[in-house]
């Protein structure tokens, strides 16, 4: 196949045996998938118009895709980025054609998103037509999900299947997910989020190294469906960095954090239900967290050696790694009243 565009071909993941329970879903880039349906989805509606400006905040690999994104449909892109957006990230946004804004360094995650979506606030007060793509609250980002779910359906009819993910904005999880059960209702959903997360919980824990900010929030995000989740895992820096560093060491596999700590949790979680295919969901490659993680690796824990804390509510949970059975409960009421 001769791609339109090297958005086309980037998004499309690798299917990767890792164990007989264990298949790893490698994707380059995986919210290329999300942005790219959101933005031609909106384009279709009439909700924009080519060559407007589309804007959001980003932790990382969602300002790449929606930068790609724009390029392909003839959209201007800007980014209100975090601190935590790597050199090599930002210097592609601006070959791209994007302009990219960085907040302030604060050594405090939950103070990074807030200023972030201050400041698109603020842009969009100044600049009432550009766009909001509202990754984390408009569910157009779950529609580039579905195309995923269809492939993985077609790759494992019939196999009883969990599907092991960061839990982020909640799309990419959810939007998997949410499709297969139309077909299979028992498929099951394994969420991963890091401590300090207020998306299930554990906001009154706090990690001093956490740097896994793509797959949990200290914010409220409405495109979480928590009703979809079966059980959550929380883990620390240190078995995330372990995660990744043994799925390289074991099978070559070159994944960035939230990978690793899929990874981990997906090889406990296959222990406990050998009769279950796992599905992990791999976001990108590591190359943004060599050194922050990767040249670390003698600092590794033995994965073998690891298993989590089970808990039967949030109140529960202690570091480094904490198990909780969700049973698709919905977020409860008072968790929704928490500040955006």
């Amino acid at each position: 196949m001769i791609h339109p565009h090297i958005a086309d071909a980037l998004k499309v993941p690798d299917l990767v045996r890792l164990t007989d329970g264990l298949v790893l879903l490698r994707f380059e880039s995986m919210k290329i998938y999300s942005a790219l349906a959101a933005v031609r989805h909106l384009l279709e509606r009439g909700t924009v118009r080519p060559g407007q400006t589309l804007i959001d905040s980003s932790s990382g690999i969602y300002a790449y895709a929606l930068a790609l994104a724009c390029h392909r449909y003839g959209m201007r892109c800007h980014i209100v980025a975090s601190t935590t957006v790597d050199a090599t990230t930002l210097t592609q946004l601006e070959i791209l054609g994007s302009t990219v804004e960085q907040v302030r360094p604060s050594r405090n995650l939950k103070l990074d998103q807030e200023l972030r979506v201050r400041r698109v606030r603020e842009i969009l007060a100044e600049r009432p037509g550009h766009h909001w793509m509202r990754q984390y609250h408009d569910d157009v980002h779950y529609l580039g999900y579905h195309e995923v779910a269809d492939r993985i359906a077609a790759e494992f009819p019939g196999v009883p299947l969990t599907v092991v993910g960061g839990v982020g904005s909640g799309a990419s999880t959810g939007g998997i997910v949410e499709r297969l059960r139309s077909r299979d209702p028992s498929v099951r959903l394994v969420g991963v989020q890091p401590f300090g997360s207020v998306t299930f919980g554990s906001q009154d824990h706090h990690d001093p190294e956490a740097i896994i900010a793509g797959i949990g929030s200290s914010i409220v995000f409405d495109n979480v469906r928590h009703s979809l989740y079966d059980t959550v895992h929380w883990l620390d820096f240190t078995h995330a960095m372990s995660g990744a560093v043994a799925l390289l060491r074991e099978h070559a596999v070159f994944a960035g954090l939230s990978t690793g700590a899929g990874y981990l949790t997906a090889t406990y979680e296959a222990r406990r239900h050998p009769d279950r295919l796992h599905l992990v969901m791999g976001a990108d490659t590591g190359h943004r967290y060599v050194e922050r993680v990767f040249a670390r690796h003698a600092e590794a824990l033995d994965p073998a050696a690891l298993k989590p804390v089970e808990v039967r509510g949030p109140e529960e949970m202690a570091m480094p790694w904490s198990r909780m059975t969700w049973r698709r409960t919905p977020c409860p009421a008072h968790w929704k009243e928490r500040a955006v």
